[in-house]
């Protein structure tokens, strides 16, 4: 640089022993630039940086030279009780269940930047991004439109230093196509960064004169035999589909009227887990697709196809906990990483289901072989529906559990990978030895700010399972320099039997925070939570 002139470009040469961020090694590495003047220092600026190609082509993803089917979920950022306002940590949670729980390699930021904290968890854990400008649907006068160009730059700017973001949307939301305005975005994208492609997603009003680099889909159809419909590529570019399943009533083409409810209908929530799976394995089977997104990961807040403003297409619930949607996502991970077996049904012999489960009822599981006893009696021996699901990597298994006048019977599932029994699960139907489970996610939190962690609460059969439609109500007690966010007392009836609060600290460096929790009927729990 010559003396007394500033550039806004430099570069960084002769780097040895790097190693590539990726989904299973995401190596991060500190930046610390320095600007000097005439020998002095006179600005500073930290960041963190990571090495990785990410490449979208015609025929598919591409991560640092090998192809990557997308297999992911959006998520809002909202939370209940407090919006958009929660401690990083409780954002960090959001980022590691969708990467380990939910086992998702990408997450969409739907729509708008979201806090950099998230950024920053996906960044650590190996977890794909897309993020896009805030809108949705709406186009409005050129003043509004100068904002969408201004809020391109603001988050490119941002966030153009992490290995995450693979994809900018420079346009906004489902909307029209507004050809000179997304000329103008995607134009800028490339100034500022000419590293990543643009896109921004598109419905079946707007697939013609778009400008993007990727064409990114919402599909929400259903194919003629009622399962979920995808629309096949469109040769030449690269394509995905970005949002799919949602709310949409597949078996009944009744539009978005499938109120996934951990308290709906036991034959409604089983939907949910079936379509999403439907919707990976035929994007995975389907040539020059880059995979999918599905709809989505929670629940939100929203006045549109919701019950009592709240929008339940989320595999898990407003308080971040998993309905029987998840049961899909959570199967499709090595069983040498952790064996799964989840039921995509309660076994349970109530009013809402006296006959037990069903027939032909899904079990989602990662293992080769699954045995079935009810009431310690062979039931069934099960293997995965490979011919349906050809294209997923752990296909569900399906049983008939349609029991006639039982008496609060049991049921066990052994899980197999090769001849090795590997897992087992137990369930009771017997409500008079349900209990009550209170479950920090952290037992320590940070004294030195405002942090905060979830406290989970439900009702459980008596090996741990939740009980569907459970009722009663929770009365919490907090001791110690620490507030309780949420309802108190909780009413279980509404939320299926299941909920959360949160804890938030109130600026005290060290001590304890203890939390009493009192079921109407099941009695008392406690957990402890450390200052440090």
């Amino acid at each position: 640089m010559q003396k007394g002139l500033f550039t806004d470009k430099a570069s960084i040469d002769n780097l040895s022993d790097i190693e590539l961020w990726d989904l299973d090694n995401p190596i991060l590495y500190d930046i610390h630039l320095v600007l000097s003047f005439n020998g002095k220092p006179i600005h500073d600026f930290a960041t963190r940086i990571g090495f990785r190609e990410a490449t979208f082509k015609d025929d598919g993803f591409y991560l640092n030279g090998k192809i990557l089917k997308i297999f992911g979920l959006n998520r809002h950022e909202i939370f209940p009780y407090t919006g958009f306002a929660m401690p990083d940590r409780v954002m960090y949670h959001d980022a590691l269940m969708i990467k380990r729980e939910f086992n998702c390699n990408m997450v969409r930021c739907s729509h708008y930047p979201q806090t950099p904290a998230f950024l920053n968890a996906c960044d650590e854990l190996g977890l794909l991004v897309w993020e896009e400008v805030p809108g949705w649907n709406y186009i409005g006068d050129e003043t509004w439109k100068s904002l969408v160009v201004r809020d391109v730059k603001d988050m490119i700017i941002r966030d153009r230093n992490r290995p995450s973001i693979i994809v900018w949307g420079t346009r906004v939301n489902e909307s029209p196509n507004e050809v000179e305005l997304y000329k103008k975005t995607k134009a800028l994208a490339k100034a500022l960064d000419d590293s990543r492609p643009s896109s921004g997603t598109m419905t079946v009003h707007s697939t013609k004169n778009w400008e993007e680099d990727i064409f990114s889909f919402d599909d929400y159809h259903a194919d003629p035999v009622g399962s979920v419909g995808l629309s096949p590529a469109i040769k030449g570019v690269p394509y995905l589909f970005a949002e799919a399943v949602g709310q949409f009533n597949y078996a009944e083409g009744k539009g978005f009227n499938c109120m996934y409810r951990r308290d709906a209908l036991p034959k409604i929530q089983q939907y949910q887990a079936i379509y999403h799976a439907q919707a990976h394995n035929k994007a995975a089977g389907m040539e020059g697709v880059c995979g999918l997104i599905g709809w989505c990961a929670f629940e939100y807040s929203s006045l549109l196809n919701s019950y009592k403003a709240i929008k339940n297409p989320g595999v898990a619930d407003v308080f971040r906990i998993p309905k029987l949607g998840a049961s899909f996502y959570q199967s499709q991970c090595s069983p040498a990483l952790k064996q799964v077996i989840q039921p995509n049904f309660y076994w349970d012999f109530g009013q809402r289901s006296p006959m037990g489960p069903g027939k032909n009822v899904a079990i989602f599981s990662n293992c080769d072989r699954l045995e079935i006893f009810v009431n310690d009696r062979h039931h069934s021996s099960l293997t995965p529906d490979r011919k349906n699901y050809a294209n997923l990597k752990y296909p569900p298994f399906f049983v008939d559990l349609e029991i006639p006048s039982a008496d609060h019977p049991e049921l066990k599932i052994n899980g197999y990978v090769g001849s090795s029994m590997v897992f087992s699960r137990q369930f009771s139907s017997n409500p008079k030895e349900d209990k009550f489970i209170l479950e920090a996610d952290d037992r320590e939190l940070n004294g030195n700010i405002i942090d905060a962690t979830r406290i989970v609460f439900y009702v459980a059969d008596k090996y741990g399972s939740k009980r569907p439609y459970a009722d009663g109500t929770v009365q919490f007690q907090i001791d110690g320099p620490a507030t309780i966010i949420g309802d108190n007392p909780f009413d279980l009836k509404e939320s299926g039997g299941a909920g959360a609060i949160w804890v938030k600290t109130n600026g005290q460096k060290s001590g304890a925070i203890s939390v009493l929790a009192t079921h109407s009927s099941l009695g008392e729990r406690k957990v402890t939570i450390k200052l440090i």
